[in-house]
C-alpha cells in the first residue's frame, strides 16, 4: 500500500469539516447582483460594484473571548445591515485564547478572529446587493467598544465600465 493510499484511508475515516448546502432564494437568468432575499430584482443601489468589503481592526476592544456576545453581535450585525443570515459557526480556543468564526450570509459573510490577550479583533465584512455593511461596522463598534478602530473599504467586482 502506498503512502498516498494510507493517507487517503486515514482522512476518509475521520471527517475534518462538515459541509452543508442550503438555498435561501430562487435565482434565475433575469436576476441581478442587486437582489432581495425573495429573488425579486431591486433597483440599483447607486454603485457599479458587486459588493462592499470592509476590513476592520479593533484595538482595546472588550468581550473578545465571550462566544455568546460574539454570536449575538454577528446576528445583530447581519440584521442591521439588511442581510439574510444563513449560518454562524464560532470556535473558542483553549482557556485564555480567542475566538474565530464566521456568519454566512446570502449576501456573503462576516468573519471574526480575536486575540483577547491583546484586546485586538479583526473583522472581515463583505456584502453584495442592497445590504449595507457599513451599518454592521457601526454595530460591531458599539458592542466591542474599541479604543482604536481602523476600517478599510474595498469595492469588489466592478460591473460597469466608465
Amino acid at each position: 500500500m502506498s503512502n498516498i493510499e494510507k493517507i487517503g484511508d486515514t482522512l476518509s475515516s475521520q471527517p475534518i469539516i462538515e459541509v452543508k448546502t442550503s438555498e435561501s432564494f430562487a435565482w434565475n437568468e433575469d436576476s441581478s447582483l442587486n437582489h432581495s432575499p425573495n429573488g425579486q430584482n431591486t433597483e440599483s443601489n447607486a454603485h457599479d460594484y458587486a459588493g462592499k468589503h470592509y476590513i476592520v481592526d479593533f484595538w482595546g476592544a472588550q468581550h473578545l473571548d465571550d462566544v455568546e456576545i460574539l454570536e449575538s453581535a454577528l446576528r445583530r450585525a447581519a440584521e442591521v445591515a439588511g442581510a439574510v443570515l444563513l449560518h454562524i459557526h464560532l470556535h473558542k480556543f483553549s482557556t485564555g485564547g480567542g475566538v474565530t468564526g464566521a456568519a454566512l450570509l446570502a449576501e456573503s459573510h462576516i468573519s471574526v478572529h480575536t486575540w483577547p490577550e491583546n484586546s485586538y479583533a479583526a473583522f472581515d465584512i463583505f456584502m453584495c446587493g442592497n445590504a449595507q455593511p457599513e451599518k454592521a461596522v457601526d454595530l460591531l463598534k458599539e458592542v466591542f467598544s474599541p479604543t482604536k478602530t481602523e476600517v478599510k473599504e474595498i469595492l469588489r467586482g466592478r460591473l460597469k465600465e466608465d
